[in-house]
């Protein structure tokens, strides 16, 4: 059911009531590129984070004697969390506003920063990174929502590409600045540096976010669904962090899976049959939106795996952390140069589907690639470099795909669903990588060695290969933005859309 909005303070008062933007604001004919550069504050401060931490995992082990896979948790912990609420958080938001929530996130996010930063020990590391990713849920599930909603239709994807961009910038200066962080302040400073961004992005999200318009009714929370979902993705990562090394027992990894399995088929079933379910299961029905999520995930995959592996390899050959932090960078950099450039290189014939073929099958060949190439410095920068360009075609065309499906009054659970898609890919990114090194040290060779590594590559070479025939089985045509589901003209033509939609909301 859609409601329109009650633009008066109503229950339980101010604490669920959204604030117009100035009038001097709304009516502004580049409203709308206001709002999407707040949301970028978001994309930005996000990926800085995702792509930092991996630096720390280093100094987090000498500092609390542990061991890779307890490292880890650094990281798996956040994504878990994440992942388990992008999609209630979605929800709350098409009912209670997506700027409410994206705002309430953001000083969840901002304070637990603040607080990791304080950690005595390895374990309240990990929980108040589970704390951090509440916060990080509440944002996530709303970017690529409020830019949808915000941009006119015939900019979508042009909005998108610049919410990408500041993802990718994001990432891109996370390794530099992880490594000269890490390297002089400390371990600590990762965290305290997202401090000062979200103060500024709470500043700016009050004055220059549109007003939710749209809502869905409430009418409950699906709480037995969220418990399901949680047990499904933390089996998941919880046996593939036993098998990388932690001290558990065979049975009891083998038990993870199972519980994992039996989990996400009760998760199913029980989406079929509630009253009010976590996840509306017609949303992902249709081959425009599931073969999008399957590229989201194995794109996200590609994107943070190398964040992971090259660390390692050029550890086990004696480069410091800025250097590491630099060959990073080129994997970002590529990504944000595609995210921001394709539509001024590319033919305006290609449709979305095109660029998403095109794009995964770069970064198809460039992961491939490094099976063969040598594993330093050079090459290393020059196959990121290109792995990265291919994810920059990819990324924003799927996005742009998956949310023209979406009906715009479920913009936020649509929004959830491609960010949870992005949550799970990175911590399998993580974690299938952390596994394939493990089992790469016990039977394929040296700690930290080439032939070790290998393994790692061969893991992402068959997730970008997936991908690709993601990208290859999409809809050949068009999806008209702004929702729907309904075929019409490619997203850069304009017909069919509504111009100056969403600029002047409240």
């Amino acid at each position: 059911m859609t409601t329109r909005v009650d633009t008066r303070p109503g229950w339980p008062g101010l604490l669920l009531h959204e604030r117009a933007r100035p009038d001097a604001v709304r009516r502004r004919p580049y409203a709308w590129r206001l709002a999407v550069a707040t949301v970028c504050f978001g994309a930005f401060m996000g990926q800085l984070d995702a792509s930092i931490v991996t630096l720390t995992y280093g100094r987090l082990r000498d500092g609390f004697h542990a061991s890779p896979a307890a490292v880890e948790w650094v990281s798996l912990a956040y994504l878990l969390v994440l992942i388990a609420l992008l999609v209630p958080a979605g929800r709350l938001s098409d009912a209670y506003g997506r700027k409410l929530l994206y705002l309430y996130g953001f000083g969840v996010f901002t304070a637990a920063s603040a607080v990791c930063g304080l950690a005595p020990s390895l374990l309240t590391l990990v929980l108040f990174r589970g704390a951090q990713a509440v916060g990080a849920a509440l944002m996530q599930a709303n970017s690529v929502a409020l830019v949808t909603t915000s941009a006119p239709r015939e900019r979508m994807r042009a909005a998108l590409g610049i919410q990408a961009a500041a993802q990718a910038l994001g990432l891109a200066l996370g390794p530099t600045v992880g490594g000269v962080l890490v390297s002089t302040l400390g371990w600590r400073w990762v965290f305290f540096v997202n401090v000062p961004i979200g103060v500024v992005a709470l500043v700016a999200g009050h004055y220059l976010l549109p007003r939710t318009r749209e809502r869905r009714g409430g009418g409950g929370f699906d709480w037995p669904g969220l418990a399901l979902l949680g047990a499904a993705t933390g089996g998941v990562l919880l046996g593939l962090s036993a098998a990388s090394g932690l001290p558990v027992p065979g049975w009891a990894v083998v038990s993870l899976f199972v519980l994992a399995a039996a989990a996400g088929w009760g998760f199913v079933v029980r989406q079929g049959r509630a009253a009010v379910p976590l996840l509306d299961l017609a949303l992902v029905r249709g081959r425009t939106i599931l073969f999008g999520l399957a590229g989201a995930l194995s794109g996200y995959l590609v994107l943070f795996g190398p964040l992971v592996l090259v660390p390692v390899v050029l550890a086990g050959s004696g480069s410091s952390e800025l250097t590491t932090g630099l060959v990073l960078t080129a994997l970002p950099a590529g990504f944000a140069a595609a995210a921001t450039g394709a539509d001024r290189v590319l033919p305006r014939r290609l449709s979305d589907r095109g660029r998403c073929v095109l794009g995964a099958g770069a970064f198809t060949a460039a992961t491939a690639a490094l099976l063969v190439v040598p594993l330093t410095v050079g090459p290393l920068a020059v196959v990121l470099a290109v792995v990265g360009l291919g994810l920059g075609t990819f990324t924003p065309a799927n996005n742009a795909m998956i949310m023209g499906a979406v009906p715009r009054e479920a913009s936020g659970t649509g929004g959830g669903l491609v960010n949870m898609a992005r949550g799970l890919g990175t911590a399998l990114g993580v974690a299938l990588v952390t596994l394939a090194l493990h089992l790469g040290t016990r039977y394929g060779g040296a700690g930290g060695g080439t032939g070790t590594a290998r393994w790692a590559v061969a893991v992402l070479v068959g997730v970008s290969v997936v991908a690709l025939a993601a990208a290859w089985a999409g809809p050949r045509t068009a999806v008209r933005p702004g929702g729907g589901g309904h075929a019409g003209p490619d997203l850069r033509s304009g017909s069919g859309g509504r111009p100056g939609s969403g600029a002047t909301h409240g």
